[in-house]
């Protein structure tokens, strides 16, 4: 049983900013940013568009490393390309997910799928970065795609909340994707009226990211729309997501168990020491992460 609150109470709502990433596409990033660098494990959330694209006009994130975390892509709209100095290659196309552990490093390529490029369309999808605990640090890379037809999908009796269960457990469905650390990574659908109390564990660390409508949050109604995300206090089992507007509500609903660990970043590199940082850039500049094969 909870203590005091009966559902969790809202910290924070955070505006996102607009930046540049990769070779020059717009994203909406709620953090890191001044003053909110991170929300332990997630070191990174960005929205990309959404977007129309006029033909030749698409752009991606060509050949750059990572090491010490995962990435989540998770594609609304549009068709993506991964490729990577593993040898691994896949397509990303509407609702489909990729779960990416990088480990102990991959080069890796994200770019518009060449006819998407070619003839241009709309663009949407987001991708969060998930920092792994020390132990996996130097694990070897993985990978778990799911498309869109095995997200498992669950809806409330009244139809006004549908949630996609990309990790973790929403309305009895649990997802069939596999995480190193506990996470839950929920996208809802809430219509006018929409509400649900969603449980979240005490231990979890937990934020929303609204991208289409206007709600409320908590047992104080606090309020947020859309490019808002709205931090919860660690003060019960559960959050309360309501639709209280005309027009539906879309949101991702992200928790995590805090890995508490000391932790270095430079760019697409995060350790626990800055010693490890200085070896994750000698490995990456001396071609030990491997190349991508033409």
């Amino acid at each position: 049983m909870s203590q005091g609150k009966s559902t969790r109470s809202v910290v924070k709502v955070v505006q996102a900013v607009q930046t540049l990433e990769g070779e020059g596409f717009l994203v909406r990033r709620p953090f890191p940013i001044p003053g909110f660098m991170q929300f332990d494990p997630f070191l990174l959330l960005d929205e990309m568009g959404p977007v129309e694209l006029p033909p030749g006009e698409a752009k991606g994130a060509p050949d750059h490393p990572h090491r010490g975390f995962e990435t989540v892509s998770y594609i609304l709209e549009g068709r993506h390309q991964h490729r990577d100095s593993a040898g691994h290659a896949g397509e990303l196309g509407p609702g489909d997910v990729q779960w990416m552990t990088a480990g102990a490093g991959v080069v890796h390529s994200e770019m518009p799928a060449r006819e998407f490029a070619e003839k241009g369309g709309r663009m949407h999808g987001f991708q969060v970065w998930v920092n792994l605990p020390r132990r996996d640090k130097m694990m070897a890379p993985r990978y778990q795609e799911i498309p869109a037809g095995c997200i498992p999908v669950a809806s409330t009796p009244d139809g006004r909340v549908r949630v996609k269960v990309i990790a973790g457990e929403s309305l009895g469905v649990r997802a069939v994707i596999d995480t190193r650390t506990p996470i839950q990574y929920l996208h809802f659908t809430l219509e006018p009226g929409g509400r649900i109390e969603q449980p979240v564990p005490r231990d979890h660390n937990a934020f929303a990211y609204v991208f289409e409508g206007e709600g409320t949050f908590g047992p104080e109604a606090t309020p947020a729309a859309d490019g808002q995300a709205v931090l919860f206090a660690n003060d019960a089992d559960s959050v309360v997501l309501a639709n209280t507007g005309t027009a539906p509500l879309q949101l991702l609903l992200l928790s995590g168990v805090p890995l508490r660990e000391p932790m270095v970043r430079y760019g697409p590199f995060v350790m626990n020491t800055q010693t490890e940082i200085i070896q994750a850039f000698e490995d990456y500049q001396s071609g030990r992460m491997g190349r991508i094969q033409p």
